[in-house]
């Protein structure tokens, strides 16, 4: 299966980095925590957000950036509300990573600027400060399998009192 790698720098709310860890464990992304977490990974609303998909997690933790960098390779993707690049006119390829900042700052500045043909951003109203990170996080995610056409993913599903027929497809 083409891997997703969804990385998240510095996260501050458990609810948040939950949520994201279910989406992972859904779509079969990994998810690379980078240090300092706002957060005790024990952290119970870390938990619960995440409810019993832990199983299915493929997670690694890292020092700083410097050390994530060090130890892993393929093509990044940084998402950003300052990005002047929209994240669905790119083709992602396999080994991507798709990195997202900290709740209340984003990702470093310097990281953006050293990178501007890889930071994207998913569009919104001017008005509005920024989408919910792990909102963010699907909305990506997604669209890198829609790209790849679902690989390994079950595209129908069967109702529990009723049957589909040939006539509602």
């Amino acid at each position: 299966m083409a891997v997703i790698n969804i990385v998240l720098v510095e996260p501050e709310i458990p609810q948040n980095t939950g949520n994201i860890a279910r989406t992972c464990a859904v779509t079969g992304a990994r998810l690379h925590l980078i240090e300092p977490l706002g957060f005790k990974i024990d952290d119970k609303k870390l938990k619960h957000a995440g409810l019993d998909y832990w199983k299915y997690l493929d997670i690694s933790f890292y020092r700083n950036l410097e050390h994530f960098f060090a130890v892993n390779s393929g093509q990044y993707y940084f998402f950003s509300t300052k990005a002047k690049n929209v994240y669905s006119k790119v083709e992602y390829p396999d080994n991507v990573y798709l990195f997202f900042g900290k709740e209340s700052k984003g990702l470093p500045e310097k990281l953006l600027f050293d990178n501007p043909d890889t930071t994207v951003r998913i569009p919104m109203m001017d008005e509005a400060r920024s989408l919910n990170l792990s909102n963010s996080v699907a909305v990506a995610v997604y669209e890198v399998l829609r790209q790849w056409d679902y690989p390994q993913l079950l595209c129908s599903g069967e109702l529990r009192d009723f049957k589909w027929s040939m006539k509602n497809n």
